[in-house]
């Protein structure tokens, strides 16, 4: 029974994961804020080129 639970205390694998996880779920947050500010600065790229486009064609 000592030999289980010392064997029990000394398992790292379920702290691992959790790190794993912890570092994805960073990465997929940077992921989407960056999508983010991407697509905003897009569209307001391309409604400054509509509004180019609808002032010089009457």
């Amino acid at each position: 029974m000592t030999n289980l639970m010392n064997r029990f205390l000394k398992d790292e694998s379920g702290a691992t994961a959790i790190e794993y996880g912890l570092i994805a779920a960073l990465i997929a947050l940077a992921i989407i804020t960056g999508a983010g500010f991407v697509g905003t600065s897009l569209d307001t790229k391309f409604k400054a080129i509509s509004t180019k486009l609808d002032t010089t064609n009457p």
